[in-house]
């Protein structure tokens, strides 16, 4: 039996893009990368479990904010290198800078214009200094 997560294309540096989306609206929450480890410990912990590139380590989301996002379902795209992850965003917000969506900017007449108001500012979300997970 094959193992499922040898059927993933993984990228030259061994990771496969992830956006999550809210389970019950369908609206794209963010966008991240995963390698091996971070999806096998998504499905293992039913959480989003990611792998980010700027500080080469494991992230949990969630782990500092606390706005965990809790895994209802996963798909893979047709070829294979693309990852859907449908989750419930606990408190409401995905983005680092406090809004329920890192997708908050709209193209409108030559300019990128932000349409979701903040739910919560970032810094009363995170605390020593840290910009986001």
């Amino acid at each position: 039996m094959t193992d499922w997560l040898d059927e993933i294309r993984w990228d030259k540096d061994g990771l496969v893009a992830v956006i999550a989306q809210d389970y019950q609206s369908g609206r794209i929450l963010m966008m991240a990368w995963m390698n091996r480890e971070s999806l096998a410990l998504t499905v293992a912990e039913g959480r989003a479990v990611y792998w980010s590139r700027s500080r080469g380590k494991l992230w949990r989301k969630g782990e500092e904010s606390g706005h965990v996002q809790k895994l209802h379902e996963l798909r893979l795209d047709c070829d294979a290198d693309v990852i859907t992850l449908q989750v419930e965003q606990i408190g409401g917000i995905a983005c680092h800078t406090g809004r329920e969506s890192c997708f908050y900017r709209v193209y409108d007449d030559a300019s990128w214009k932000t349409v979701d108001a903040v739910i919560k500012p970032a810094d009363s979300i995170y605390h020593k200094g840290h910009s986001h997970e």
